[in-house]
């Protein structure tokens, strides 16, 4: 049998794959599309190539077979997500499902891939922490569902739970603040899909730790055909997007020299080096530039091949990322990994078996004083001293803080990780499988932050007995088994599913903190051996047990009616002997009534119709090990030579889980052959038995307990999705995606709550994201400052009286829109997410010191009878300024409106014909990540308004081949 294997637009699809359907054997297209094989007449060859739909063709007694395949086009019914325990297709699916697939990743010049969600999905909310590699993300999936137990989703790769956890501390990592994503682990380019499950019907089969949603990553596996070999290269080049705007020289002095004048000082006798001469008020150092200004530079090398016939595939990749900072000084981040793949089936297709592993080796070195840098760029006066000497030695000028002398202190972690996974299921009988998932996690760190003696000011401390060094040693493995039965079978019209098992998981965490002092050299800081004076500051060996039964019901009849049904109980050691197990279960049920024959004759522009609701529970364990327990520490200080131990938490053996009751419903709808798609869901979770701290008596030598409190925290909100074809021709198409939440968060009851310590911090019928300040009423325009409402009106402006004013920090909405559009071999992406908030606004803040915001210029009071928005310039002595200038910054006049439109992500690609490259594809691209934010929000990025290293805007080219 000879042929040709072409494309709708008549393209030879050169390496398009050939096998004998039930056989192994097959052949492999030329650079022409031509193939060759020997059949028999009664054979069917299969015909597929990645990206077009398979097609089946009987032989018979022809001997000449041409094809054309068809683009596959995910349209809505046709889409298949993973639910976790079960894949199902989108028609069909009850639960709330949310999927962004490996091209969409692909598009976007990132290192962390939890950021490719941003703005991509109805119901799920991802902020940054801050710009530096390796930094985390904060997770939310339909709000903030605990006041003080944990609010991340569960994360499963590759079925094996992946804990989101930093393995470091603030006191050893400085630079993160004590979050070093564990994610950042992770190869993005190694990523198949993202799934999110969000309501009810899609988490209550994860029981207690579905509380929060559920985030399914699935990587990459081999494909049927002739070998493929993928190579693929970028270079991108990031800074930060935005600045402060800051005082000149000349305008600082100008208004140091009013603040000393407002407060009596006579020029005469001012002190300040900036300001009265000693520093030259013609020198202009611009800080922010010097010492968060660099370019970093990031390279990404990728390689991969993938290979396999319709019985067995691999796939095999490894990758390289190096990215230096954009932070002053010699910093690094380097990331290698490997991913191994492995399927098969048997012949007779009843055994399968499916091997996973990755392994990622991962160092980087930041200034430990990263965020004093941060300060720095901002505070320092611009006429201060230049950091470097003539000989190029670091400046110690007296009066002046060398920011590149704290430079020199290096925070450096090395971290490695093994993710293993294998899956093995058999065929008992027709109909009904067995399956074993079973998964092994290790990660390893060791991090430390080096202090030298040549950051200190040399008049006092010259010498290397002054440096020191604090280190953490961490590990965690973990191990899941998960048995299961499934069972499927055809009853009347419909098909009925059903699916048992069980789960056993543990994990243990080990950390070793320590720290030294007095070095010979500071060449010997990386090694603790060498310090004359060493600290164990802490040595911690936590386990976390957990296990759990778990089923699924389903029944579909005539793809028109589904039912959904799921339950588990589950078992977790974080709770006392009696509350150790809990009961969590969903329902949830679906009506395709684009199927029922009088929405057809009536209603025919409706393709696609579908109404689906779930109710159900799920838990919440994100609490802590070890927190219903009498537990101890080990003394700082010994008795008689003997070291003791003292008390940190009371036994509470009515310790248990939190709830999180949810309710959907949704209306799904195809219309015009679905070039236009819309989906509309509204939400309901009411999170009960909160885990939060109850004051205790301080007879009883402890400030709180943990337990559980029968407060509410409701979560509600509205989710509208949008796709639309705009056009769809042979050289031309243009489709777009449009997604907006609504969410609304409210602390519905809370016993004793104005009686608690919490009394300050929320108030029932508002969102936990609210917070009480101090009302501003203006600048006072004989004194020239600020006054503030007086709620009781006992004449004192305090605390715990009058900060009466609330502002919600509650995201008003968020969404994106996404456009796509091709033409011949040229494909063009862009993505914009939006947000409309309220946050800090560091704008109005006038330090009695250091340099500030050119906005401080504006409308400020300069003598008495002015009407000014901000008050009169101090530098602190005078009193009444400076209490009413601390007392802004916990007013509402420190907040504002945050909201902002941002360029997330574009991307242009072009591929070279196959023709002129024959066995060789090749696609070019360029792509940007945040480009442009358009905003009122006055300072650098409203997304991340308390870093000085904010958003990062990142260009990157690529090539990419593929043979």
């Amino acid at each position: 049998m000879k042929g040709k294997i072409s494309d709708s637009k008549g393209n030879p699809l050169s390496g398009a794959n050939v096998l004998i359907k039930g056989t192994i054997r097959g052949t492999i297209a030329d650079s022409e599309g031509n193939y060759i094989i020997e059949v028999s007449e009664k054979a069917i060859l299969v015909f597929s190539f990645m990206g077009y739909q398979k097609k089946e063709v009987a032989v018979g007694i022809r001997n000449e077979i041409n094809v054309t395949l068809q683009e596959e086009i995910a349209e809505l019914k046709e889409l298949t997500f993973n639910a976790g325990y079960y894949n199902v297709k989108e028609r069909e699916k009850t639960g709330s499902i949310e999927k962004v697939d490996s091209k969409t990743i692909a598009q976007q010049p990132i290192s962390n891939p939890i950021e490719a969600l941003t703005g991509r999905m109805p119901g799920v909310q991802i902020t940054p922490s801050q710009g530096l590699a390796g930094a985390g993300f904060t997770v939310r999936v339909r709000g903030q569902n605990s006041i003080a137990a944990g609010n991340e989703p569960l994360y499963i790769i590759d079925g094996v739970p992946y804990d989101s956890k930093s393995m470091t501390t603030s006191s050893v990592s400085q630079t993160f603040r004590g979050d070093l994503s564990p994610f950042s682990l992770i190869n993005p380019s190694d990523i198949e899909s993202i799934e999110v499950l969000k309501d009810a019907d899609a988490t209550a089969i994860y029981g207690s730790r579905g509380a929060n949603g559920v985030l399914l990553i699935t990587t990459k596996k081999g494909k049927e055909g002739k070998a493929r070999f993928n190579i693929s290269y970028n270079t991108s080049a990031a800074k930060i997007t935005k600045f402060h705007t800051l005082l000149t020289t000349e305008q600082y002095i100008e208004s140091r020299k009013e603040a000393y004048a407002n407060d009596g000082v006579a020029e005469a006798n001012i002190k300040e080096r900036a300001v009265n001469g000693t520093w030259p008020a013609d020198r202009y150092t611009d800080w922010q530039k010097l010492l968060l200004g660099n370019t970093a530079r990031i390279n990404d090398f990728q390689a991969s091949v993938s290979s396999g016939n319709s019985n067995t595939q691999i796939l095999l990749s490894a990758s390289y990322r190096t990215e230096t900072s954009v932070v002053v000084g010699d910093n690094m981040d380097k990331r290698g990994s490997i991913l191994a793949k492995a399927n098969h089936t048997s012949t007779d297709e009843r055994f399968k078996i499916a091997f996973s592993a990755s392994y990622t080796m991962q160092n980087g070195a930041l200034p430990v004083y990263t965020q004093s840098l941060g300060y720095a760029a901002v505070s320092l006066q611009p006429n201060a001293p230049l950091p470097y000497k003539e000989d190029g030695s670091l400046n110690f000028e007296t009066g002046f803080t060398n920011p590149l002398a704290e430079a020199s202190c290096k925070y450096s972690h090395e971290r490695y990780s093994l993710l293993s996974n294998t899956v093995i299921s058999y065929q008992i009988i027709p109909h009904l499988e067995f399956k074993a998932n079973l998964g092994y996690t290790g990660t390893e760190l060791e991090d430390y932050s080096a202090y030298p003696d040549t950051y200190r000011y040399p008049a006092s401390y010259s010498d290397s007995k002054y440096s020191s060094v604090t280190r953490n040693n961490a590990s965690r493995r973990s191990w899941t088994v998960e048995p299961q039965i499934n069972w499927e079978q055809s009853i009347n019209k419909g098909k009925l599913i059903f699916l048992i098992g069980s789960t056993f998981e543990s994990q243990v965490n080990k950390q070793l903190l320590t720290s030294g002092y007095g070095f010979p050299s500071d060449e010997l800081l990386n090694n603790l051996s060498a310090a004359s004076t060493k600290y164990i500051n802490g040595d911690d060996k936590k386990q976390y047990k957990y296990q759990a039964l778990f089923a699924r019901l389903n029944y579909n009849w005539e793809g028109k009616y589904i039912v959904n049904i799921t339950g588990r109980r589950d078992g977790s050691s974080r709770f006392g002997s009696n509350k150790k197990y809990a009961n969590f279960g969903a329902f949830g049920a679906a009506w395709i009534f684009s199927k029922e024959p009088f929405i057809k004759e009536k209603l025919p522009f409706i393709s696609f119709g579908k109404f689906r609701g779930s109710y159900g529970s799920s838990g919440n364990d994100q609490i802590g090990d070890y927190e219903f327990m009498d537990t101890y520490t080990i003394s700082s200080k010994d008795y008689d030579g003997v070291i003791g131990f003292t008390p940190t938490r009371l036994f509470n053996p009515l310790f248990a889980w939190e709830v999180n009751k949810k309710l959907e419903f949704s209306l799904e709808m195809g219309l015009l052959n679905d070039h236009l798609q819309v989906t509309t869901t509204y939400f309901r979770n009411m999170s009960t038995n909160q885990l939060v701290g109850i004051p205790m008596p301080a007879t009883t030598g402890f400030t709180s307990l943990r337990a559980n409190l029968d407060a509410k925290v409701k979560n509600t909100g509205l989710e509208i999705q949008l796709n639309t074809v705009n056009f769809r021709k042979k050289h031309f198409n243009w489709t777009t995606s449009f997604n907006i939440t609504f969410p609304k968060n409210e602390l519905v009851e809370f016993p004793d709550l104005e009686g608690s310590t919490y009394a300050n911090t929320y108030v029932i019928g508002k969102s936990l994201n609210i917070k009480k300040l101090y009302h501003n009423l203006g600048v006072n325009p004989e004194t020239g400052i600020y006054e503030f409402e007086d709620y009781n009106n006992d004449g004192v402006i305090s605390s715990g009286n009058d900060k009466k004013f609330i502002i919600d920090f509650s995201t008003k909405f968020y969404g994106g829109l996404a456009n796509h559009l091709s033409y011949k071999n040229w494909d063009l992406d862009f993505f914009f997410q939006f947000s409309q908030k309220t946050t800090y606004n560091y704008a109005v803040q006038i330090y009695t010191s250091g340099n500030q915001s050119t906005l401080t210029l504006e409308n400020r009071w300069h003598k008495p009878g002015d009407e000014a928005y901000l008050q009169r310039y101090t530098t602190g002595k005078n009193s009444a300024a400076q209490t009413a200038a601390d007392r802004l910054y916990s007013s509402n006049e420190a907040y504002a409106d945050a909201s902002y439109v941002r360029l997330k992500n574009l991307s242009i690609a072009y591929t070279i014909p196959e023709s002129i490259l024959k066995r060789m594809k090749c696609s070019l691209y360029l792509q940007g990540q945040d480009l442009l934010t358009f905003t009122k929000y006055k300072g650098p990025d409203p997304e991340q308004p308390g870093q000085q290293i904010g958003m990062i805007k990142r260009v990157n080219f690529g090539v990419q081949f593929n043979f």
